[in-house]
């Protein structure tokens, strides 16, 4: 199938590894221009030398300003307007609801939210005035079965999902489609610290912990970062332009819920 992503320009937030370094890929193996976002310069420009039509543009979501200059050297290093926005940030680090403390929330509101909320802002007049556009966000499971251990994560991408929700009502009139992409356990870098996290609390080897939790799963294993990334190009494509304002769940099966 042609997704119909030849010639568009994309921009993947935080893309320098993991579920946006997938995406990523995928867009460029559908022959889209890609930005590769991220804090890490060298490892950004390794990618984007590795993959067609990419540039890279080193980033610090967490830096005052980040969204106006990603945005703004993004459309300068592929000399064009962005089509697709790939908004997605790093997770933030595990714990409890009780004893949570104000300024590791706003932490988690300021990279989940805000941070994306404005990158999409600045990009969704040109695509409502274009008449096409795609926003696509990198989610979690925790913003349909709260994740336990992981409140920061569930806050932040919560409150990203309601925005993006009423977000998709209002500029589904412009051609432009905003979606979540809703991983559920795929075999990265994070998943695999969280694994070993868990494996220290409980005094168990980090493979065994990681046995059980694929074991747990309808398919019986972690899911690909390929498998993840390939389901984000469609999203992103053409022949989805009737899909917007969903969570597309990637779980192998996971969440409880149809």
């Amino acid at each position: 199938m042609d997704l119909g992503l030849s010639g568009k320009n994309a921009l993947v937030c935080a893309s320098t590894a993991g579920l946006g370094l997938a995406i990523a890929e995928a867009l460029s193996t559908e022959g889209a221009r890609v930005v590769i976002s991220g804090r890490r310069e060298e490892r950004a420009r390794e990618i984007a030398s590795r993959l067609p039509r990419s540039v890279a543009v080193p980033c610090d979501v967490t830096a005052p300003g980040a969204a106006q200059q990603l945005v703004r050297e993004s459309k300068e290093a592929l000399n064009g307007d962005i089509d697709i926005v790939v908004l997605n940030g790093p997770g933030p680090k595990a714990g409890t609801a009780a004893g949570l403390s104000a300024g590791d929330l706003r932490a988690a509101i300021e990279t989940l939210l805000i941070f994306q909320q404005e990158v999409a802002e600045l990009l969704l007049p040109g695509m409502c005035a274009r008449g096409w556009g795609r926003v696509l966000s990198v989610g979690s499971s925790g913003v349909l079965e709260p994740i336990p251990n992981l409140v920061l994560s569930n806050v932040g991408r919560s409150a990203l999902a309601a925005y993006l929700k009423t977000l998709a009502g209002e500029v589904a009139g412009d051609g432009v489609t905003v979606n979540m992409l809703l991983p559920g356990r795929i075999d990265t870098d994070r998943v695999r610290a969280l694994d070993n996290a868990r494996a220290q609390r409980e005094g168990r080897a980090a493979a065994d912990v990681a046995a059980d939790s694929a074991s747990s799963l309808p398919v019986g294993r972690y899911g690909s970062p390929a498998e993840f990334g390939a389901i984000g190009a469609f999203l992103c494509s053409q022949q989805a332009g009737y899909i917007t304002g969903s969570a597309i769940r990637c779980d192998g099966g996971m969440s409880h819920r149809l």
